[in-house]
């Protein structure tokens, strides 16, 4: 895509991410134009290479944090910096492929055609994708089901998605939370507590193993771990907000 959106763009957080990121990022921008990469501390040489990229593309901008803090971390500092230059919506990817970027332009037409709603892609699971993770989100969906009271949400972990911006950064400056791998169910959820309506797309996912360039940051015990802390404290959340979820479900059916 050659004309720029002033509302809409591309966010993709990338940590370490190996060469697969070219590709990701040529795909990014041949269905849309802004595309922002947020280098978060990576050490494999990308940032180097993602920065010559973006020297050519006046499409592409390449932000560079020195300090890994977290995909949450990384996608609030490119939200920052993208309200600030007026744009309302975001959508973010994961750097590594497995996200469908031919679907970026219909994600994008469904956030413009319900700008208040969040826009939640909804994995459609391949025979490449680990048995173990896919029935383990099962847990995380049902879990953020039950402190939205059904609201809707397709999926929680899921990352490819759009955001509006401005609800997106007042939930996250409220607390501390939702800088690391816990933001897309964490973001989901408190999105959800805070009005913003779920619409759910299908989109395909694929994983791809390390001789095909596959980069997995994924720890079982630490990534479970942290989903486990954070429902935990979603579910005190949920308690205390329970009567007025409650009665908006009541009022909007939702």
């Amino acid at each position: 895509m050659t004309t720029p959106s002033s509302t809409h763009l591309v966010l993709i957080p990338s940590f370490n991410p190996g060469p697969k990121v070219y590709q990701t990022v040529c795909e990014a921008r041949a269905q849309w134009n802004p595309v922002w990469v947020v280098v978060d501390g990576s050490t494999d040489g990308t940032p180097a290479g993602l920065s010559a990229m973006a020297a050519q593309d006046a499409g592409l901008d390449v932000i560079v944090l020195a300090v890994n803090g977290g995909k949450g971390a990384a996608v609030l500092h490119g939200i920052d910096r993208a309200a600030e230059q007026g744009f309302t919506h975001a959508l973010t990817m994961d750097s590594d492929g497995q996200h469908p970027a031919q679907m970026i332009a219909e994600f994008m037409a469904a956030s413009a055609a319900n700008p208040a709603c969040m826009v939640l892609g909804v994995p459609r699971f391949d025979a490449s994708a680990p048995s173990l993770r896919v029935k383990g989100r099962r847990v995380s969906n049902w879990w953020a089901d039950l402190e939205t009271l059904w609201s809707g949400i397709g999926d929680s972990l899921f990352g490819f998605r759009v955001y509006p911006i401005e609800p997106l950064r007042r939930v996250m400056r409220r607390q501390r939370w939702m800088r690391r791998f816990d933001f897309d169910p964490e973001a989901a959820v408190r999105m959800c507590w805070a009005g913003v309506k779920p619409v759910n797309l299908s989109a395909p996912v694929r994983y791809f193993r390390p001789d095909e360039g596959g980069v997995s940051h994924f720890n079982y015990l630490r990534d479970n771990a942290l989903l486990t802390w954070m429902h935990t404290r979603l579910f005190g959340g949920f308690l205390l907000r329970l009567p007025a979820l409650a009665a908006r479900r009541m009022r909007r059916g939702w």
